[in-house]
């Protein structure tokens, strides 16, 4: 093997190897995630992309949106993969106030052309006032449960 030929051979195995560790990183690594509020909802923005809408798992539970991504990598026709580093599976977490009173069920998620996932959640009004008129000291009844929210395209 010529000089050439090794140096070109070393290269490629360390370029695929940072390739690696970068989508390793990047699957373990939250994705940046903005939680904005108006008068009638919440809405939790994920950067998601290259995802699908099938691609895509959102649940709410105990006041956390849980995503979770599961891309997957075309291949290209005449190419070969030279540097892996996009992560196939990616999850993010956003925790809304502590005072939010939300109806998960019916939240609703759009996946953007441009990579953007948007979820919306309305503020339940009629737990408010429910709450409003319970005693302070009383224990809610309910259990917690993970609700899912189906992604529009």
């Amino acid at each position: 093997m010529s000089p050439g030929n090794l140096r070109k051979s070393i290269g490629n195995a360390l370029y695929r190897q940072v390739g690696r560790a970068n989508g390793r990183v990047q699957q373990h690594r939250s994705l940046p995630v903005d939680v904005l509020e108006n008068e009638t909802s919440y809405q939790v923005v994920f950067d998601a992309p290259g995802a699908e809408p099938d691609d895509v798992q959102v649940r709410y539970l105990e006041g956390n949106v849980k995503i979770r991504i599961e891309r997957f990598r075309q291949f290209r026709d005449g190419y070969e993969m030279r540097f892996p580093g996009r992560g196939m599976e990616l999850d993010g977490e956003a925790e809304l106030p502590n005072d939010a009173v939300v109806d998960p069920d019916a939240g609703e998620a759009t996946l953007t052309e441009t990579g953007t996932l948007r979820i919306d959640i309305p503020k339940d009004a009629s737990i408010e006032t429910e709450e409003s008129e319970h005693d302070a000291d009383s224990e809610p009844a309910s259990t917690p449960e993970a609700d899912e929210i189906a992604v529009d395209d």
